[in-house]
């Protein structure tokens, strides 16, 4: 049901029914070590180059989530998903074996909430759909910014891309698993920024118009949820999000966080923290689902964000636009 412009409300509800996680070494030294399902030893994850251990991360994490529930590849109506890197080889890849229709999203760091409302509304006709999305350090920073090889000092802005990649299936049948109940699609704010060492900068403004629209299409405030987390922010662009949601008069300082941010532990001196399209499905496949499972927290709007820039854009003297989408998911 059409509540705005921008957001919808499920007449039915659609289950998250089950999820899986696996977490690069860095990543699984920091705060949500004990909640990741499987950790790689090394980046290079015993393949020739980054790029394929990326494929082969996605291969891993949508195996794993079918042995877990017992399913096959068949069982399966829809492949939705998608990754940073050159027309979304990773997810096309990682797919192509798998004989499931495929649908390959790009939303840049918010691809994972994209796959999420495209899998909402194709279950109308559907049964069961696999939602993933995936980033790799290496492969990432070598697209997007110098070649690591050159050893380029990070600014105090930047943030690390997270390899990881996280999966989940939708489905309408699992009635007491945690279930999305609304989404509101996010429009694209571009306050010309024209840093590339600073996405949290970028994003922010995009995620503050989200919020405010869901909110206010819902009928509600920031408090009537435990928890309203970003994608990938970081520390400042978080910081940034609390400042512009209080010139719109939405009080959320101790409601609000973001993946990016929350990833890493201080004595990792990661910059601002995480970013990449595996960095919001990672932390909610693994701590943000077992919270909600636990009943820790009982309602979350889930609003991962995207810089959508290219790697040719900033050299051109383009400006960073940013997205967020929401997705409201209870328990």
């Amino acid at each position: 049901m059409r509540l705005s412009r921008q957001t919808f409300l499920l007449t039915k509800p659609v289950y998250i029914a089950s999820t899986m996680s696996l977490a690069g070494p860095y990543e699984a030294k920091g705060n949500f070590k004990d909640f990741f399902d499987y950790v790689m030893e090394d980046d290079e994850f015993n393949e020739k180059s980054h790029e394929l251990a990326e494929i082969k991360m996605q291969k891993y994490v949508v195996s794993k989530l079918l042995m877990k529930n017992n399913l096959e590849y068949k069982d399966i109506d829809l492949y939705l998903g998608g990754d940073l890197i050159n027309q979304l080889t990773v997810t096309s890849f990682s797919a192509k074996e798998t004989n499931i229709p495929y649908f390959g999203v790009y939303a840049a760091c918010a691809t994972f909430a994209e796959s999420l409302i495209v899998g909402c509304n194709m279950l109308l006709n559907m049964d069961r759909v696999l939602c993933i999305t995936s980033s790799h350090f290496a492969t990432a920073e070598r697209q997007y910014r110098f070649p690591l090889e050159l050893g380029t000092q990070p600014t105090p802005a930047s943030q690390w891309t997270i390899t990881g990649s996280g999966a989940l299936i939708l489905d309408k049948t699992s009635n007491n698993c945690p279930k999305i109940v609304a989404y509101t699609i996010g429009k694209i704010v571009d306050l010309e920024c024209t840093d590339v060492n600073n996405m949290g900068m970028a994003m922010a403004p995009g995620a503050a118009d989200t919020i405010e629209q869901h909110l206010i299409s819902r009928n509600q405030s920031a408090k009537d949820y435990d928890l309203i987390i970003t994608g990938d922010l970081g520390r400042l662009g978080r910081d940034t999000l609390d400042y512009l949601l209080k010139e719109k008069n939405i009080v959320a300082t101790n409601i609000i966080n973001d993946c990016g941010a929350m990833i890493f532990n201080k004595k990792q001196k990661r910059g601002q923290g995480g970013s990449g399209a595996g960095c919001c499905s990672l932390v909610f496949c693994s701590y943000l689902y077992k919270l909600l499972l636990s009943k820790d927290i009982h309602r979350i709007l889930f609003v991962p964000t995207g810089a959508l820039l290219s790697k040719d854009s900033p050299l051109q003297g383009d400006t960073i636009p940013g997205i967020a989408h929401a997705i409201e998911i209870e328990v």
